[in-house]
């Protein structure tokens, strides 16, 4: 696959437009370009961001029990993935059925071209012989033009509490684009990290090594690098949230001091109060019931939720009706 890069001029129109917005916000989805990607995996290991191992534990114990409905169609069918990322969690899926030599294709989706890239080469040293067909698109519109669909069931994949990215509208327009994205049948495997001790929660975004505060403001150093910013990274502080009530974990970057930052793509330069803050990323945590009415309001019906031994987080097997 020849990864594009990311479209330069939607990059630089995003960023005018969140920056003039009030108040100020980034889209997450530029965190991901190869430095971002890098460190989201240092991140995946931090013992404080428990997510990953927690979902790594459910597909590890019970990858089994999730196909098994796939399977038992007796067909061909098409795995595809939404933010398939660096594969850690899918590989234990894809070793199984290709260890079954169940016939199936593979379609991995990501925005992030170099994360793609990364994947095929690890599949192809790994599962010499799986058909991997890698796609560069957003989540929407991989759904809307289906590059997968040959009439074959699809078992689609949205882990890693993706999901959780969004505001509840948001989430809920997610669903929809997964129903147009589906025929009737088809079957979801959706990643949900659920509501726990909001300590557990917060210190996940805000851990001791700074991590996730160095992967906050990769984006601001994005900006700099990729349309000639001169955002001063150390006047910015990272500064996480999480409301119990409505499940959301909020990150911000908050200027220190009243400052302007000129970017030279955009032949425009921001004014910053001091302590104003930009908006960058959103993980809500969900209860059971909140899954089922997602569900729900999608056309969809909950067939399974597959739970770690903890009960942090949960894999959601879904069906299209």
């Amino acid at each position: 696959m020849n990864a594009k890069n990311t479209d330069f001029g939607t990059f630089a129109q995003d960023v005018m437009l969140g920056l003039n917005s009030k108040p100020k916000t980034l889209p997450s989805k530029y965190f991901y370009d190869a430095k971002g990607d890098k460190l989201f995996q240092q991140i995946m290991a931090l013992p404080e961001y428990y997510l990953t191992r927690k979902e790594y534990e459910i597909l590890e114990g019970l990858h089994q029990e999730i196909l098994a409905n796939i399977l038992a169609l007796k067909k061909p069918f098409n795995l595809v993935e939404l933010g398939a990322g660096d594969g850690l969690k899918t590989k234990i899926l894809l070793r199984f059925l290709v260890n079954n030599k169940i016939a199936f294709s593979y379609y991995p989706v990501d925005f992030s071209g170099s994360v793609l890239e990364e994947l095929e080469q690890s599949l192809a040293q790994e599962l010499p012989g799986l058909e991997v067909t890698p796609i560069q698109s957003t989540y929407r519109d991989s759904l809307r033009h289906q590059e997968w669909e040959n009439g074959n069931p699809n078992l689609i994949l949205f882990l890693g509490a993706n999901i959780g990215n969004f505001g509840v509208e948001e989430a809920k327009n997610i669903v929809d684009h997964l129903r147009v994205g589906t025929k009737k049948g088809d079957q979801v495997l959706l990643g949900f990290d659920l509501k726990k001790n909001p300590q557990t929660i917060l210190d996940a975004y805000h851990d001791a090594q700074g991590v996730t505060r160095e992967f906050n403001l990769n984006l601001l150093d994005r900006i700099n690098r990729e349309l000639g910013g001169d955002f001063d990274l150390e006047s910015f502080v990272h500064w996480p949230s999480y409301d119990p009530v409505s499940g959301e974990c909020r990150s911000h970057l908050v200027s220190k001091k009243s400052q302007l930052v000129s970017i030279e793509a955009l032949n425009q330069t921001f004014d910053f109060e001091a302590y104003e803050c930009i908006f960058t990323e959103i993980s809500k945590k969900y209860s059971f019931s909140e899954i089922n009415a997602l569900a729900l309001s999608g056309g969809f019906q909950v067939i399974e939720n597959f739970t770690d031994s903890e009960g942090y987080f949960s894999d959601v097997l879904w069906r299209r009706t």
